[in-house]
């Protein structure tokens, strides 16, 4: 992890890049596998799960009652933590129902809008070397609040945690598939995987290529969700073995992953390096985290305004500020997918249980995406209804303005009706 001090504003693109290859470099090798498998079907998901996952399958669908069972299958303690998580997410997305109110603009004119659920969803979970299961609450539980009439769970995971999951979340259709193909097998539909209308769901850069690839077919997606990352902002009075567990908690998902440090006191990130050395060893995955800190960066800045500019710069998917005064800055900052305020705040329990949605934009994408909420899963429908009153009222504006635009049948539909 290299030690930047000081840096100015035309320094700042360089410092904070990310790991990531070029789309375009990605896309020669994830466009041939989405238009096999939309060509192709069962015949290519076969064939690539055979060279990437080495797996020789016939019948993709998880049976329903190794679904329905997998609770058996895991302990006590870890079911209970799964089950207290469902709650506080449920509870938390459960919140954002909101029932609008009808709104009249003028009278006898009155519009609203209704949510609707997506009819059909796609959820992605990885496979990798860590059972996503978490991820299956995180999208499972919004969908199901929202009223999906269909869920597709695709992973090249067999782990009962992640179909324990999905069974809380109710959902029944499960494939084995991963990768790429399995984003390609959701958006075209093949003879087992049905289609559906938008993908959900993190992976790596691959996945995340197929995920805008497809969008360009007509499948909507959630976000651009890549390789994941976190920016910590520490002061002088921070804890360097909190703050190193945060970073390392990040940098264990992966080589590609990318932690960031600022801080304004130089002896804060000197003691908070010595953390990192030390955790770092007691880690199985450390030799993934000392690729991830390759890719990672400590930034020494002058004050707390400089730091703001560069995390605002950075959109960081999840930022942690161990400050003295984190709801202050929180104000100041505008660019972040989720952001976690103080010393007992780890970003692991967004992760996991806390309620708030762990599907958050990476890369940069922060400045413009939110995370996944329960807004994802539905569309909102606008409805108005016009009175004679409101016709009276309204219908001149609407003529005047439709033959200044020469759209003579609209304001006929306005003019037949106020001359009835």
């Amino acid at each position: 992890m290299n030690i930047f001090e000081f840096p100015s504003k035309d320094q700042y693109a360089d410092i904070l890049k990310r790991p990531t290859l070029a789309f375009d470099e990605i896309e020669q090798k994830v466009r041939p596998i989405i238009l096999e498998v939309k060509n192709k079907g069962d015949e290519a998901l076969r064939k690539y799960a055979l060279e990437f996952d080495n797996i020789l399958i016939d019948n993709f669908r998880v049976d329903l009652p190794e679904i329905q069972n997998a609770g058996e299958l895991l302990d006590a303690e870890l079911k209970n933590a799964i089950d207290q998580a469902f709650e506080n997410i449920y509870t938390f997305h459960k919140a954002q129902q909101i029932t609008e109110s009808v709104l009249e603009t003028m009278p006898g004119v009155k519009c609203w809008r209704k949510s609707v659920g997506i009819e059909k969803v796609g959820i992605y979970i990885p496979g990798g070397s860590a059972p996503l299961f978490s991820t299956v609450l995180m999208l499972g539980i919004p969908a199901f609040i929202a009223g999906c009439k269909q869920v597709v769970l695709c992973s090249p995971s067999n782990h009962p945690a992640i179909y324990y999951a999905a069974h809380k979340c109710g959902i029944i259709d499960v494939f084995r598939v991963g990768g790429s193909q399995a984003i390609a097998a959701m958006a075209f539909g093949t003879d087992t995987v049905p289609k559906v209308y938008k993908i959900f769901g993190p992976g790596n850069q691959y996945v995340t290529s197929a995920k805008q690839l497809v969008n360009q077919f007509g499948t909507a997606i959630d976000m651009p969700a890549g390789p994941s990352e976190v920016a910590v902002l520490a002061d002088y009075r921070a804890n360097p073995a909190f703050i190193a567990s945060d970073l390392l908690s990040q940098a264990e998902h992966g080589p590609d992953s990318q932690v960031i440090l600022v801080a304004d006191d130089l002896a804060i990130i000197k003691s908070t390096l010595i953390e990192v050395k030390k955790q770092l060893e007691n880690l199985p995955r450390k030799e993934i985290a000392k690729l991830a800190l390759e890719n990672s960066k400590a930034i020494l800045v002058e004050n707390m305004e400089i730091a703001v500019d560069i995390l605002n710069e950075y959109a960081a998917e999840h930022l942690i500020l161990q400050v003295e005064n984190p709801e202050d800055i929180a104000e100041k900052i505008i660019n972040a997918g989720s952001i976690f305020l103080g010393d007992y705040t780890p970003e692991s329990c967004g992760d996991y249980a806390s309620g708030t949605n762990h599907t958050l934009p990476t890369n940069g994408y922060a400045k413009a995406y939110s995370g996944v909420s329960l807004d994802s899963f539905v569309k909102k429908i606008t409805l108005q209804q016009i009175s004679k009153e409101g016709i009276k009222n309204l219908g001149p504006i609407v003529e005047i303005m439709a033959e200044a635009e020469q759209l003579f049948a609209h304001k006929n539909a306005v003019t037949v009706r106020l001359e009835s």
